[in-house]
């Protein structure tokens, strides 16, 4: 039985809603994946085709199950350079007005439609940076095909730790979409579904997978795969390589006949020789109480103060940037109402950073929200913070010009505010009214726990 596509796919509700659903959407997908194999059909087993938000719900089921990976993108080329999607969003920048056609691919229309609506003109075109005709030809060419963002953001990413669980055959994760292995893989899954079912191997979180960030997916596959990164994190200790996987052998099993990483290869660096000796995910507390992410490599700088500059959504952060870039310079941009029950749905806030990182303002501002990041953002930037501002955080208490401080070395973030005033705020805060009040979003925010806890 092949069941129909669960839910509405990016590309049509980014249009409508913006990123709002990106949380809400794998939910539902979860919960009509359960309806539909652990009631209505009571399917024996089932091999799930998943692609970003949509790859983990093989296990929450209590069946023997294959994930089979939609794979990543091709790079695309234009006057000599390689581009992705994130080069698409510091260059993309139309209007309701504009002429320009676009590649099919599902990347390409799914954020064209996304910029169409947001009606937004920023980033290398708006600093200058980058001539109108150049801008239409990075847009154009940087996702030439079918497939995931082309780098290590969110799809890639879990693609890569489910693999390292054993939840998918080997390579899955590192086959490009439209390389012809792809498809042999699809006939293995197959295969291999049947011994599960005669096993009655079930779905098992058993083991997690560090992810390294290259340049390009396609990379990674030529120097070995998503094998040959674990057979290297085995024979360190990383991994525990005795547990079980889709094929009925252990982890280390899988991968001790694999070839091991490509010799002279430079995607994968050793342990000896890091890019840096501390990862860029970094806990921040103060103007967080409950916490929040701050995803800083260390390039943009450890600390950043400045005066507070406010706006109550993205979409009013896009508006002044466009209007007006150097306004932001040496600031502090808070972007808030963007939490799971602001949001609704606690949207990605790609727009923003890449509206900041196509201005040239990587080091000159840093971004505070109580929203969530994607894979591809960068630049100095802080998110989930909670309490978000809809529950009355302290990110809901800043006022424009505040100064504040962020210490990634101390793990701070503090506002030059006294207790005693933002307590006076405090007294004198009331909530936003809910963006959704009826139907599903409405629903969310009623359930939806802090971002510290479960979104």
């Amino acid at each position: 039985m092949i069941l129909p596509r669960t839910c509405v796919e990016d590309e049509v509700f980014i249009t409508v809603t913006g990123m709002v659903l990106g949380m809400v959407a794998p939910l539902v997908v979860l919960r009509l994946l359960n309806f539909h194999i652990d009631a209505a059909e009571n399917i024996d087993t089932c091999i799930c085709l998943k692609d970003a938000r949509y790859n983990y719900g093989n296990g929450r089921l209590n069946r023997p199950s294959i994930m089979v990976y939609g794979g990543t993108i091709k790079p695309g080329h234009y006057n000599g350079h390689s581009y992705d999607i994130i080069s698409a969003f510091q260059n993309l920048t139309i209007d309701s007005s504009s002429s320009i056609t676009f590649n099919p691919s599902y990347f390409a229309l799914h954020f064209t439609l996304y910029y169409i609506r947001m009606l937004g003109r920023y980033g290398e075109y708006v600093n200058g940076s980058i001539s109108d005709e150049d801008r239409k030809n990075v847009v154009h060419n940087s996702c030439p095909g079918a497939g995931a963002c082309g780098g290590m953001y969110t799809a890639n990413t879990m693609a890569s730790a489910i693999e390292a669980m054993g939840m998918c055959l080997p390579y899955s994760s590192s086959i490009p979409a439209e390389n012809p292995l792809k498809l042999d893989e699809c006939r293995l899954a197959g295969k291999y579904l049947l011994e599960l079912l005669k096993m009655d191997l079930k779905p098992q979180i058993l083991s997690l997978l560090s992810h390294y960030v290259m340049q390009w997916l396609l990379s990674w596959h030529w120097i070995g795969g998503t094998p040959a990164v674990l057979r290297y994190l085995l024979e360190h200790g990383f991994l525990d390589g005795d547990c079980l996987t889709v094929t009925g052998k252990t982890l280390a099993e899988n991968v001790q006949n694999c070839p091991p990483l490509s010799e002279g290869q430079d995607i994968i660096r050793p342990l000896e020789n890091p890019i840096k000796k501390t990862g860029h995910i970094h806990i921040t507390r103060e103007l967080a109480p409950e916490g929040s992410v701050a995803k800083i490599t260390g390039k943009e700088g450890l600390y950043f103060s400045g005066p507070a500059l406010v706006f109550e959504g993205e979409e009013a952060m896009l508006a002044a940037i466009s209007e007006n870039p150097m306004n932001f310079k040496g600031k502090v941009v808070v972007i808030r109402g963007e939490g799971p029950k602001g949001g609704p749905g606690m949207p990605e806030m790609l727009t923003p950073t890449s509206a900041i990182m196509g201005a040239g303002l990587g080091k000159d501002c840093a971004l505070l929200t109580d929203g969530r990041f994607s894979g591809g953002s960068h630049g100095f930037v802080v998110g989930h913070i909670c309490p978000e501002a809809q529950e009355g955080g302290p990110i809901g208490l800043v006022r424009n010009g505040d100064i504040i401080r962020i210490d990634v070395r101390e793990r701070r973030i503090d506002v030059d505010v006294t207790d005693q005033e933002m307590e006076e705020r405090r007294k004198n805060w009331t909530p936003p009214p809910y963006k959704a009040t009826c139907g599903v979003l409405y629903k969310y925010i009623k359930n939806v726990q802090s971002a510290s806890r479960d979104v």
